[in-house]
């Protein structure tokens, strides 16, 4: 058995340069582990909270709580176990945190350490994380499809525009790298048509560019451009990919769009978003109503299950529970997977494989708050999921992770890059399937 010796924290700093967990798991053969904890700015109620300090000291956003979390207790229950047991090592952390969101060890603690525990275990093993991952959990490597930002609104760019992030998808693409050059291509001509408008404000938090648009659909006609100018034909090879989280600007049951100076209700924000699937190429839309509008989300996929990806968020939290409720409920048909929302990886793979079993699909995700970690472009890999978001095509905590993919599919093994395979079900794989 190869054992757990120590268990170590340190603060180091995130994307936005604010604080951060990260954790070293070292084995009793010297043998190491590191992962750090990212922050989301848009996050859902029932998601695992981080510890920070509070007061007035770093905007109240300081680690050494979380950091307590990890050096003491964490270190103290997981000295001397298995290192190659997972579920066995996030169990101990939630023995020691019984409560419903990890407030008490922080899931910053939490969800670093569980991380670093994997990486700890592949080294022993020595494999790669991806293949760690896949043999592990009995899955079938596959290089996934990214889901990019382009224009980044919301909470990433300080609500300039109400909807969170404008983002494509190349499902047409043959590899990889293809994916990534025509990204280049349709990021580049945005910037240039807004800077040609006078729309271009800078960057936002996830790489995307920070808009002046005067609407919300502004933002949609200019990505059609881009595409355009990029010399894609909008719908063929690349389509777009929508974030609404639309808890942000939900309030007393109604639907508040700031840019536009108006409020709307359930029904006429599922009619808005349908004239724009109507009206645009998108294949992939997330939280298209808040995480408490459960009617509203079941509206959503009744009406437009059948032609588009309806991505849960928000209102599923990386949670397998929730999973089942809105399966059984007929709400979504994709889930995000973000495993600091869940604050372990046994939880996120829980939620992954219950994702999987009713036959939707499953995004591996980065947040707003991110640092070099590359562990979710191995875990998009390992499990095989097809998908996978980490945000825009600028910024290096952003790029060393779609770097990571490029490295990963040159190592036998990984498996072929899955293409269009995640969208088969949308009206774009309807359409090559006619024209096949």
């Amino acid at each position: 058995m190869t054992s757990i010796e120590t268990v170590r924290g340190r603060r180091v700093w995130d994307s936005r340069g604010h604080p951060t967990v990260e954790v070293d798991v070292v084995l009793d053969n010297g043998l190491l582990g590191r992962a750090i904890a990212p922050a989301g700015a848009s996050r859902g109620t029932r998601e695992a909270i981080d510890l920070r300090d509070g007061g007035d000291r770093l905007g109240g956003k300081n680690v050494s709580r979380a950091l307590a979390s990890v050096n003491g207790p964490i270190a103290a229950a997981l000295r001397g176990c298995d290192v190659t047991d997972q579920a066995a090592a996030d169990q101990a952390l939630l023995a020691l945190d019984p409560s419903p969101l990890k407030e008490t060890l922080g899931g910053n603690a939490t969800v670093a350490t569980s991380l670093a525990v994997l990486h700890a275990a592949a080294a022993a093993a020595a494999k790669p994380l991806w293949r760690h991952v896949a043999d592990h959990y009995g899955t079938t490597p596959r290089i996934p499809l990214p889901e990019i930002q382009i224009f980044g609104g919301g909470a990433h760019a300080g609500r300039r525009v109400d909807i969170q992030d404008f983002m494509i998808m190349v499902p047409g693409a043959t590899s990889f790298d293809e994916v990534m050059e025509i990204t280049n291509e349709v990021y580049f001509a945005a910037g240039d048509i807004m800077a040609q408008k006078g729309k271009l404000a800078g960057v936002a938090d996830e790489g995307g560019w920070w808009p002046m648009f005067d609407s919300n659909e502004e933002a949609l006609e200019t990505l059609v451009a881009a595409i355009e100018k990029a010399g894609e034909t909008p719908g063929d090879r690349v389509v777009i990919s929508l974030d609404i989280a639309a808890s942000e600007f939900r309030k007393d049951g109604s639907y508040r769009l700031a840019l536009e100076d108006r409020d709307m209700d359930s029904g006429a924000l599922i009619d808005m978003l349908g004239g724009w699937l109507d009206a645009y190429p998108i294949a992939s839309i997330e939280d298209p109503v808040g995480e408490d509008d459960v009617n509203g989300m079941v509206e959503f996929t009744r009406r437009f299950g059948d032609r588009v990806q309806i991505i849960g968020d928000d209102y599923l939290v990386t949670n397998a529970k929730l999973v089942e409720e809105a399966a059984k409920a007929g709400a979504c048909n994709a889930v995000l997977v973000k495993v600091n929302q869940a604050g372990t990886v046994s939880e996120s793979v829980e939620t992954f494989k219950a994702a999987r079993a009713h036959g939707w699909g499953a995004i591996v995700s980065a947040r707003s708050g991110e640092t070099e970690d590359t562990s979710i472009s191995h875990l998009s890999t390992g499990l095989g999921g097809g998908q996978l978001k980490v945000g825009s095509f600028t910024r290096s905590e952003r790029m060393v992770k779609w770097n990571e993919c490029l490295r990963i599919q040159d190592e036998p093994g990984s498996g072929s890059f899955v293409g269009g395979a995640p969208l088969a079900g949308t009206w774009w794989g309807k359409k090559q399937k006619e024209t096949a």
